[in-house]
């Protein structure tokens, strides 16, 4: 289990990973953003994403409410084998900090608004803020962009440009640019770039 506590590193402040084989859980490293609290020798439940994989022999990856292990949580869950038989599977767990909260308020000039995750069309960081763009209105949020990753759904925003994340309901066309990179038409007349590290991720995700 070295090479798990190894990758482990990698990912300790937002991911955490799990190693079960058909039966319990045989290894189990939390990160600082989510805690499902599992020990080694835990039994798998029912409904959970291990035992998803595992029933079904595929890849699974979904959102798992917090009646199942008390705490809500994005994941993914890889079943593998040892020759044809299957092994157990290997798990991603990251938050869900949507789970009863779907608006982001925002400051505007003569106090704080909260719009829908659907209203929002894109979020921009520029000169050390965060920007949040709506129809209509525009306002600074104290989240990064990468706390911004971890709340909003992710079916409906991309992050597309280390400076942006955009929702993809209010994209109205993608033009090419230069270099395999994009650029996106809001519905509000905006003009979001693709950058190159995120153009195929983007693509992948779009279908195109």
């Amino acid at each position: 289990m070295q090479i798990l506590n190894v990758i482990g590193e990698l990912f300790s402040d937002e991911i955490s990973i799990a190693v079960a084989n058909k039966e319990e859980y045989i290894y189990y490293r939390p990160s600082k953003r989510i805690d499902l609290k599992i020990e080694p020798g835990d039994p798998i439940k029912e409904k959970t994403l291990a035992y998803k994989a595992i029933t079904t022999g595929k890849k699974v990856s979904e959102f798992i409410h917090r009646d199942v292990l008390g705490v809500p949580y994005h994941g993914m869950a890889v079943p593998y084998h040892k020759g044809n038989e299957l092994e157990g599977c290997v798990l991603a767990i990251y938050p869900a900090y949507t789970d009863g909260k779907s608006v982001v308020t925002i400051k505007t000039n003569d106090g704080w608004k909260p719009f829908p995750f659907q209203d929002v069309q894109y979020i921009e960081a520029k000169e050390r803020k965060t920007h949040v763009f709506t129809d209509g209105y525009e306002g600074a949020h104290s989240n990064s962009l990468q706390d911004f990753e971890f709340i909003l759904p992710i079916d409906q925003f991309i992050r597309c440009h280390r400076s942006f994340i955009v929702n993809v309901n209010h994209i109205h066309h993608i033009y090419p640019d230069t270099h395999s990179t994009f650029l996106l038409e809001m519905d509000n007349g905006a003009k979001i770039p693709v950058s190159q590290s995120y153009s195929s991720y983007f693509r992948k995700l779009l279908g195109f």
